[in-house]
């Protein structure tokens, strides 16, 4: 088991990396509600720490499989019970927290895709003492729900980040391709790309029917063939892009947020420009490490602001150091 001495090693060195990489600074709504965030709390007892971790992942996504992954190698790192959960609906995700917080487990990792979907389940679990830090989306709402971190890219941010990109590269018109209804985040990503890039017009697709997304990118490059750059969202939908363009012969491009083997064999081969990487095993892993941390010494990271795992940027310039990660599931 390691001790509280390397335990703060391990969550300083790490929030170092986060905070030198990191390209924002807090939102207004973090920054305004951060007092609400617990600052303390009692020593644990009664054997090795269980954490929930419950996140809006749809069953076979590549991208919360690397999350899970995280989340797991922590517990095996710092002797956590880790029990992984997900459920792409909204009021499915809810009653698996209510779940966790009726089996009463020592600490709950969220992701918010909908804060408002979760706010009562969430604000349950810190009313019934059990430490939350969310993850990924829905960090404006952190804080105020009373969780005592949250682990994530600013996503208007890391839009504007992509935009700049594309933008550099020569592209004038953008199609931004939202593929979860409802996820907010999303929404800061085509927003983020369209303050940086300008021309940008968003479609709306549906990740669990892969095939009718390819067909809709496809109708979308061949009724507007001005359109020379496809943002996607998510790694398994840019390789549906990738498939659309050549279909539609379409002379426009294809980046994306979010790395799989696909998308690092892509870039590799020059059909997607670049990957938007926000480091989702961080996602997993230092959430176990910052439970730990409070239950067992009563330390918070982040003072009410995010912890910034991204956005970082795959291409052929450093697609070879990042690819063996990618392959063995930790990028």
């Amino acid at each position: 088991m390691f001790s509280v001495k390397k335990l703060a090693g391990v969550a300083a060195i790490a929030a170092a990396g986060l905070v030198l990489s990191a390209c924002s600074g807090p939102s207004a709504d973090n920054s305004s509600s951060s007092s609400s965030a617990p600052s303390a709390a009692a020593p644990s007892t009664g054997g090795p720490l269980k954490v929930a971790v419950v996140t809006h992942g749809s069953a076979g996504d590549a991208f919360w499989n690397v999350v899970k992954n995280g989340a797991e190698q922590a517990g095996k790192d710092l002797n956590v019970g880790v029990d992984y959960y997900s459920d792409g609906d909204p009021g499915n995700q809810a009653k698996l927290i209510d779940n966790a917080v009726a089996q009463k487990v020592g600490g709950l990792v969220v992701s918010m895709a909908n804060p408002q979907a979760l706010q009562t389940s969430i604000q349950n679990a810190v009313k019934a003492g059990i430490p939350v830090v969310t993850i990924n989306s829905g960090e404006d709402s952190s804080a105020q729900f009373g969780a005592i971190a949250h682990v994530g890219q600013s996503e208007g941010l890391a839009g504007q980040g992509a935009g700049q990109r594309l933008k550099a590269a020569g592209k004038t018109k953008l199609l931004c391709v939202i593929h979860e209804a409802g996820n907010i985040g999303q929404n800061q990503r085509c927003d983020g790309a369209k303050q940086a890039f300008g021309n940008v017009t968003t479609l709306q697709v549906d990740i669990s029917n892969p095939t009718d997304a390819q067909a809709r990118i496809r109708g979308a490059l061949q009724s507007d063939p001005s359109i020379d750059a496809v943002l996607a969202l998510n790694s398994q939908v840019a390789a549906r892009a990738v498939d659309a363009a050549k279909e539609a012969s379409s002379k426009a491009q294809v980046a994306t947020f979010d790395l799989n083997a696909d998308v690092v064999a892509a870039i590799e081969a020059g059909t997607i420009l670049f990957a938007v990487d926000q480091q989702q095993y961080e996602q997993g892993y230092l959430p176990i490490v910052f439970l730990k941390l409070y239950k067992e010494n009563g330390n918070t990271i982040g003072g009410g602001h995010p912890v910034q795992t991204g956005p970082g940027f795959v291409d052929k310039t450093n697609i070879d150091t990042i690819a063996p990660y990618a392959q063995r599931g930790t990028r």
